[in-house]
């Protein structure tokens, strides 16, 4: 029987990448692989979007009319704020690659003024979407939800968005309670909407400049605004409940599988986002002390810049699949 003898020094090994595979610290490449297998969780989430968006696209909610909102303003500014928002976190990504540059120079200062900003940006991000959260879950002008599910807008003769409040007086009377002797022992009670089906129906019947909107687009594009007798029908017949702004549930601007896909993916970005502004702010009080001017190298700082980067890019396509297409 021969023997084969293999040579196990370190000169023409194939796999002997030692401590630097790829020429990159082990930190360096955790983070990599991490970076790889939170795309592929984001890429998923989003193809998932878009497939239910394209099954339902005859329905599916109309962003400019969605995102119209500007903190301290009153108006119609369809996506302004999204924009400012994408602006301050793209340019904390800049300040973060001056970080990171500057750590190469060893320059401790110029390192904490930009770690300082990236810190900023970030919670201004982060703080702007709590905001968005707010007025998406609060709602501007409700709705009624038909008995299939579908949610009926109101307008007026030209096409403009009218608020339940500018056509419904609530009556002020006691509302029914959910109780078990009535059967519904098993459901929660929830926050009342403002006004009822009923005080609806009164409201557009004295005000004939009010229409209905569906949630179907036309040929154009443009939601489906319907008659004034058939408006009247609509909400007669059809009308079940009076929705206020968007939740897991119901949601005033369309199809609650908008609400639910929006809330999911922008929570899941935020909490990276905001999972990143604490990390930086470890490696900030770090740097300010000088730990990695001990050690000669701030490749902790480049470190977390990737992820910095990673979060950046992801929102880019966050913010096209859902605010842009």
């Amino acid at each position: 029987m021969s023997t084969t003898v293999v040579n196990t020094g370190t000169e023409g090994k194939t796999w002997g990448g030692g401590n630097k595979p790829l020429n990159a610290s082990y930190g360096k490449m955790m983070m990599w692989f991490f970076i790889v297998s939170d795309a592929l969780t984001f890429s998923g989430f989003l193809a998932a979007y878009g497939f239910s968006r394209f099954k339902f696209i005859d329905s599916w909610p109309i962003a400019d009319e969605v995102f119209t909102h500007v903190p301290f303003f009153h108006g119609n500014y369809p996506m302004i704020y999204v924009a400012f928002m994408t602006f301050i976190l793209i340019m904390s990504s800049v300040t973060m690659v001056l970080a990171v540059d500057a750590g190469h120079h060893l320059n401790k200062a110029k390192v904490t003024l930009y770690m300082f900003l990236t810190i900023i940006g970030g919670l201004i991000f982060v703080g702007s979407q709590a905001w968005e959260w707010a007025t998406f879950i609060k709602g501007d002008f409700g709705a009624i939800q038909t008995k299939g599910g579908n949610i009926l807008q109101f307008v007026d003769t030209e096409g403009q968005r009218v608020a339940l409040g500018d056509f419904v007086v609530a009556e002020h009377k006691d509302r029914t309670a959910h109780e078990r002797k009535n059967g519904l022992w098993f459901v929660s009670e929830g926050t009342l909407p403002t006004y009822t089906v009923e005080e609806v129906i009164h409201g557009l019947e004295t005000h004939e400049n009010v229409l209905v909107r569906t949630q179907l687009l036309d040929e154009h594009g443009h939601k489906t605004v319907l008659s004034r007798e058939e408006s009247l029908k609509q909400v007669k017949e059809n009308g079940k409940l009076v929705v206020e702004g968007a939740n897991l549930h119901v949601n005033e601007y369309g199809s609650p599988l908008f609400a639910d896909f929006f809330f999911f993916i922008t929570g899941f970005h935020g909490f990276h986002v905001f999972s990143g502004v604490i990390i930086n702010i470890i490696i900030f009080f770090n740097v300010i002390l000088g730990t990695y001017e001990k050690r000669k190298s701030y490749e902790m700082v480049e470190k977390v810049g990737l992820y910095w980067h990673f979060v950046d890019l992801v929102w880019v396509f966050v913010f096209t699949f859902f605010y842009l297409v």
